[in-house]
């Protein structure tokens, strides 16, 4: 009898041990922002040149566990988000009616860059227990005919929970955070109208 309760729990901490290290091992995000519309029909066909640019420090957003512990880093790849968010913006400038190209004519050109995207859960000295603080940053830079114009676009999220967000729920968030974000900038009136001018 005293075997068998030694055994089970020997059993208990390994499945125990096992489960911690799932919780805090890397997640790589496959985000996969969308545009919701409602932007403005200010094009009439122009051609502009669209770029996007990657320009954050690093693609590690942040960690799970609120601290730099490299075991539960939070990653989203420059090469994974950046055709993604580009594909959102052509889709963006076709419903405002421009035409989206990436070949310099010039006429208007838009460069966009993912300036920021963060996940924090606190420090050390403010733990954010239970809690995530989400933040995304775009830059727009619109140039045409030698008028310019520069707009930072800012997103910003909460989230509360009781378990660590997994995989799915981190990938959700993050997605609708470059979402809003996007959204934001091409509501811009100023950005539009620079655009079709």
């Amino acid at each position: 009898m005293r075997q068998w309760f030694a055994l089970k729990c020997t059993a208990t901490m390994l499945l125990l041990g096992l489960l911690t290290a799932c919780a805090q091992s890397p997640q790589i995000l496959s985000v996969n922002p969308k545009v919701s519309g409602d932007f403005p029909h200010t094009g009439n066909g122009q051609s502009v040149a669209l770029e996007v640019v990657d320009g954050r420090d690093s693609s590690v957003i942040g960690t799970r566990s609120g601290t730099a512990s490299a075991t539960s880093t939070i990653t989203v790849e420059a090469h994974d988000v950046i055709p993604k968010i580009r594909a959102q913006a052509e889709n963006a400038l076709r419903s405002m009616g421009f035409n989206p190209t990436s070949q310099n004519s010039g006429g208007p050109a838009l460069t966009l860059t993912l300036s920021e995207l963060n996940y924090a859960r606190g420090t050390a000295e403010q733990p954010l227990l239970g809690a995530s603080q989400l933040q995304a940053i775009i830059q727009a830079e619109v140039d045409n005919g030698g008028n310019t114009y520069t707009g930072r676009y800012t997103a910003k999220r909460s989230q509360s929970y009781a378990l660590k967000p997994d995989w799915d729920t981190n990938n959700r968030m993050v997605s609708e955070l470059l979402s809003n974000a996007l959204d934001r900038t091409f509501r811009d009136q100023q950005l539009a109208n620079l655009l079709a001018r």
